[in-house]
């Protein structure tokens, strides 16, 4: 592979990255849009007394989801308390990815290359490195 044939892969590489990038924003932008539009429909529907309606082949209607999470300042109490009153078994052990990652790399630069510790065999632990290209302005 010639110079040339590097230079044109990394310069499409490149733009793809970018309209990734462009692509990212107008998501986000209109995520934004149809949060704002589905907050002012809930609000007319409710003022409305409307729980749902049809138009155009579609049904709209009022839904409600409840959300929970324990206050991160008291998170060990919180787990404690469901422990105590009978709810353990909505707790759940696991390992954050990345800091798993970081971990073993740590073990790696610390043990001279040795790949995993002796307690974490393959059936245990998979690991694998992934190749890509980084760009950075210059």
């Amino acid at each position: 592979m010639d110079n040339q044939q590097i230079f044109n892969l990394a310069d499409e590489l490149k733009a793809k990255k970018l309209e990734k990038d462009n692509l990212d924003a107008k998501v986000k932008a209109l995520n934004a849009e149809i949060e704002e539009l589905d907050a002012k429909l809930c609000e007319e529907m409710t003022n409305n007394e409307l729980d749902k309606f049809t138009r155009n082949g579609s049904t709209f209607y009022l839904k409600s989801r409840l959300f929970a999470s324990p206050v991160a300042e008291h998170k060990p109490e919180f787990l404690q308390a469901l422990k105590d009153n009978d709810c353990g078994n909505l707790i759940t052990e696991q390992v954050n990815a990345n800091t798993l990652s970081s971990f073993i790399k740590e073990f790696q630069e610390t043990h001279d290359g040795v790949e995993r510790p002796e307690f974490l065999g393959e059936d245990l632990l998979k690991i694998f490195t992934k190749t890509s290209i980084g760009i950075r302005k210059s």
